[in-house]
């Protein structure tokens, strides 16, 4: 089984990993991912277990235990493609930074601030993005 570890301590490396889950069964792989540009830990790792009931052992005893002073995050991995698609069912990356500032409305309802702050001309201050007023 394939488990995925995160909010790891900064300083817990690939070793140290893999002897917090040797405890509990045979691992077959582990890796703590790495930045590649700093090689600083990015706070998350992967183990292979061979056997599905002690990874399940591992998860239940590992998950939140506090490492370094981070409550350690232990559950099954995903594969990458479930990952993409419940992220999809949840509306990830379709926030409104993706839309068009000025998608279905003319430019002037847009610039809702085209108007100046006095509107009965005694020296009110207008914005200097005023486009329909002149200065």
């Amino acid at each position: 089984m394939n488990i995925f570890v995160t909010n790891l301590s900064f300083k817990v490396q690939t070793e140290q990993l893999r002897e917090m889950f040797e405890a509990y069964g045979e691992v077959t792989s582990a890796k703590v991912i790495v930045d590649h540009e700093t090689g600083r830990s990015r706070g998350f790792g992967f183990v292979e277990m061979s056997s599905d009931e002690q990874a399940q052992e591992a998860i239940n005893a590992l998950n939140q235990r506090d490492i370094d002073g981070k409550a350690m995050v232990v559950q099954q991995a995903r594969p990458r493609e479930e990952m993409q698609a419940a992220k999809q069912n949840r509306g990830g990356n379709q926030g409104s930074y993706n839309k068009p500032y000025n998608e279905g409305r003319s430019y002037n309802e847009n610039k809702s601030y085209n108007k100046s702050y006095n509107n009965n001309g005694g020296g009110g201050y207008k914005k200097r993005y005023d486009h329909d007023n002149e200065y």
